[in-house]
This record gives structure tokens, sequence and C-alpha cells, in this order.
């Protein structure tokens, strides 16, 4: 069967069961979108207002389903314009596929309209790519995308296509998708070495990531605590993985991590770290991080290990593997004194900064928590309101939370949040944001209204760039140097000039009663929360800092 190059991509992503994508035509990538319009039964076109924002929604869309996420754009900005969303899932490892088109072969290093070499662009920040100019290597490189976007270490892959390439005819022959590349793992003597520290250490810490998540070994994880009786931090990648009501959940680690979390490590006599990088944001002296503990790394990608923190045992193993072959090996026993300690250190006073009459981000998380009407999936833009939203997540079963966390990049939320949603129609979608992210991604406003979603976004409005201002606070003598942005931005209004639902709350109590309103809309709802601008962020530990330097007040 002789099928275009158009109809090849089409075929390919019906192979791999999509059948949703998220894009934004443009010249180069016609013949794509005209055989993606004779598709539209079978495959959902979501337009976005932005390459971008497509980008972040592809993003969105497998964090929230786990299903690879696809994002078409066309040639020259049309490509660029991805790159940001394209960085952000390599950062996080998010199996991504994207497809550009390009101009023609033979217009190909001619500087040539809207011509960019995207694959040259995006080499350092994709797993793979190709650059497809024969139409016969065509559709052995797009199923090598999906293979490789989800093998081993996952994330994004850029297929580059050239216009006479998706016009031009060759014969297809339908197969399925290609076997995933195996998953190291590892051997039984390291297994047994790993079960022998646990067992005879007697302040154990587990310090997990976002390897959890992409391993789906959440079940695992709750089965090695329970069994062993051991504490658990987590990084901001894995923030909602355990309930809040559960007596092991330290909470978050690092800068902006919990007391007792970073206590629990810096007195730790073990700490097994899984599916994680010891990141700049967790170990922030990385010499003195853990000091007193051996530690053991487990992660799939060897080039994390020994990168930022030296370990005394590392492991190049895929998580749910080891840890189902780990926990038969571990005894069970109580770590009463040790628990009872890092309790004591999760009740440690730290200062809100709570301003009479005014509405607190803490009690928004909380409040939205325990409001929404469904299994909810949180999303965060990144600044201030990103850590509030992790820190104050008091959900008692494991929910999605979705966040840009190695890039941190300003700008995702909503592409992040249009993605979840239109994967997950029937889970509520919180969006928190802050005025200065949203002000980089409100366009999406308008996808949100033709898809008539019903997502709650709350914007955290204090004026400023929160969490930049808060450290020329701190650091730099109160010098706010473009971080008061004295917008006059009337969300109300603007979310009506868009079509959708907007509210505003100054208190707790406004707050509860707009956010039961956003409850009964079908579609989606903006809620300005006027919040103090001299809020903080607690605790914080600067740059290069230890347990000693932690802020508190």
């Amino acid at each position: 069967m002789k099928l275009t190059g158009s109809e090849i991509v089409a075929e390919v992503l019906l192979e791999h069961g999509v059948d949703t994508v998220f894009g934004y035509p443009g010249g180069a990538a016609l013949n794509i979108y005209d055989v993606l319009y004779k598709y539209s039964d079978k495959i959902k076109h979501v337009l976005t207002a932005h390459e971008q924002g497509a980008a972040h929604a592809a993003d969105g869309y497998y964090r929230a389903t786990g299903k690879t996420g696809v994002v078409i754009a066309t040639s020259g900005p049309g490509a660029t314009n991805l790159v940001t969303g394209i960085a952000t899932a390599f950062m996080d490892s998010i199996p991504m596929v994207a497809i550009t088109a390009n101009v023609p072969d033979n217009l190909i290093g001619r500087d040539s309209f809207q011509e960019i070499c995207i694959t040259g662009v995006t080499l350092p920040i994709t797993k793979h790519n190709f650059f497809v100019n024969r139409v016969e290597d065509l559709e052995d490189a797009l199923r090598e995308a999906f293979r490789i976007a989800n093998s081993g270490r996952k994330g994004p892959v850029l297929v580059d296509i050239t216009k006479d390439v998706t016009a031009n005819l060759v014969e297809y022959k339908k197969q399925g998708p290609l076997p995933l590349y195996e998953n190291p793992i590892a051997t039984d003597e390291e297994i047994e070495e790993v079960a022998k520290m646990i067992n005879e250490s007697e302040k154990p810490v587990i310090y997990f990531g976002g390897g959890i998540v992409a391993s789906d070994s959440i079940a695992e994880l709750n089965e090695l605590l329970e069994k062993g009786d051991i504490p658990a931090t987590n990084t901001l990648m894995a923030t909602g993985v355990l309930g809040y009501n559960n007596r092991r959940r330290l909470g978050m680690i690092g800068m902006h991590g919990t007391v007792a979390a970073n206590k629990a490590i810096y007195n730790a006599d073990l700490v097994l770290a899984l599916g994680t990088r010891f990141s700049d944001r967790v170990a922030l002296n990385p010499n003195k991080f853990a000091s007193n503990a051996k530690k053991i790394q487990v992660d799939i990608d060897k080039s994390e290990i020994n990168k930022n923190v030296f370990v005394h045992k590392s492991i190049i193993s895929d998580v749910k593997n080891f840890l189902q072959r780990l926990i038969p090996l571990i005894e069970k026993k109580t770590r009463k004194e040790w628990l009872d300690t890092t309790l004591k250190w999760s009740k440690t006073p730290v200062e809100d900064t709570y301003y009479k009459g005014n509405l607190h981000p803490g009690d928004i998380v909380m409040t939205s928590c325990g409001m929404v009407d469904k299994k909810p999936i949180f999303v965060t833009d990144v600044g201030q309101h990103q850590m509030w939203a992790a820190q104050y997540l008091k959900n008692v079963k494991p929910v999605k939370f979705l966040t840009s966390g190695g890039l941190g990049t300003m700008g995702y939320s909503y592409g992040a949040a249009i993605g979840a949603q239109v994967g997950c129609p029937d889970k509520r979608v919180i969006q928190f944001v802050g005025d200065g992210s949203f002000h980089m991604n409100l366009n999406e406003a308008c996808t949100a209204v033709s898809q008539n979603l019903p997502i709650i976004t709350i914007i955290m409005n204090n004026g400023v760039l929160g969490m930049v201002y808060q450290w020329q606070t701190v650091f730099y003598d109160k010098r706010y140097s473009q971080t008061v942005l004295n917008r006059k931005t009337d969300f109300v209004k603007l979310a009506e000039a868009f079509g959708l639902k907007g509210y505003k709350a100054e208190t707790l109590e406004e707050f509860e009663d707009v956010f039961e309103e956003a409850l009964k809309q079908d579609g989606p709802v903006w809620i300005d929360c006027r919040i103090e601008e001299l809020e903080r962020v607690l605790p914080m530990i600067p740059n290069g800092g230890t347990i000693d330097d932690m802020i508190i007040n």
C-alpha cells in the first residue's frame, strides 16, 4: 500500500495508540495538517495559541495519562517556539515526540523562508533527533522516536521532516510499536548488599524523586516504607506521591524543604536515593549532604551516578525492578525511636507571615485540596506559588502533581494544565500560578475556552516576581531591581474578554465562596487571589548552605 509521507505520520501515530496531538499549522506543515483533517475521526488535534503552549500541553498530557505526548509544528519559528517545551521535558525526563516540518530538501541550507536547522538547535535538549529528507526513511524514524522516548530514562525525541517528504509516495507496511530497549537491572549480589545495609541501619531515610513516578513504583515504595518502618523525603518532582497522613512522610527536601526532611537527611546513618539525582536544589552543599550517612543511589541513568554527590554504593537499575526484588529481603521491624525523632522535628515552628485581613498562600492551597470535587490533578508554574503548593498540598491519597522541576520554566502551567485536562476529562485540574508567571502564558486561555476545559486557575497575585523579590529582600538589602511589576491587569475583566469566568478573592472566606462557584462551572475559571507581597517561602536554605543555615523566621 502506497501512502504519502503525511499519511505515514498519521498511520504511525495510530500504531502507537496516539489519539491526541497538540500543535499549530504552517506552510511547511500543510501536507501533514491536510492529512490530519482526513484523520480527524481517529486523531484529535488540539490547536493552542502558541507552539510553546502546545509543547507544554504534550508534556502535561503524558504526566497526567502516562501516554507519550505528541506535538506538531511547522518550520522556522514554529519549530524554535517548541524549544523551551522540549527542554522542559528533557530536564524532567518526559517522553515526548516532537514532529516538525521543514522546507523542501532542495531548499535546505539556502537560508530559505522559515528554514532553521532545528535538529542542530535541539541536539543538546533531546534524547535523539532525526532529520528525514527521504520518504523511505520516515516510518522507521518515527517508530524509533517512540521507542527511544520511552526506553530507559525517558525523554523527548524530535523528528524533522522536509516538506517534499510529506508529499512523496512510498510503500507502507503497517507494524506495531518497536519493543523498548531493555532497562538495566541490579545484580542479586547488589540487592543483597543493599538489603543488608538497610537491615543493619538504625536511622535510615529513603530519599526519592521523579524516577518513582516514571517507573510506576509508588506501591513498591509504600511497601518498603511500611515493612522497614523507614521515614521518607521527596524531591519537588515526587510531590503528591505519599499521602499527607502517612506517618513516615517527611515532606519535601532541599532549599525550601521541611525542617524534618532536611534534619533527617543530616542525621541519618543511611540514605537510600531512589530515582533521583541529588540536584543543586536538594544538595545545596554537596560535600556536606548527608555527611553522617552511607549513601546508596539507584538510578536508571548511569550518567547521574556520582555527578553531584559522591555515594558509597551506586546501582544502575530500573527502580521498580530493584524494589520488587529488594522488599522480600528487608526485615520487618519497628524503628519507633527514629520515627518519633523525625515527628518531633516536623513540629518545629516555622514562621508564617500571616498578614491580618489578607489571604495566605497556604490557606489557598489547603482549601483547594479540601474542597476539590473530583480526583484532582495539581499543576503549578514556577516561583513562590510552586513551593507553597508543594509545601501545603494536604492530599490524603497520592495525587498527580505537574510542575517544571529541572528547567524551572515560567509559563509552563497553562499549557500543561490543558494537556492534563484533555487527557483526563473525568478529573479536575487545579492550576496554581503567580501573576508574573501567568503573564507569560495566559494567551492559552483561548485554548481552554475553545476546548471547554474546566481548569480552575488560581492566580497568587502579589504584584511582584515573588521568588526573586524574596531573595532581594534577604540577600540584596531590599534593592528591588525589576521585580516590582506595577501592572494594572484586571484578571476578572480579562477573563471575561477571553470568554471565561473570572473571580477575585482577598480573604479566605471570599476564596471559599468563589472556589465553590468555580467547581460548578463547565468551562475554565480564573480566581485572582490577592496576597501580600512580603509573604515568604519558608523554610529556606541559601545556596551552598546546610541545615545549620536554614531560615525559619
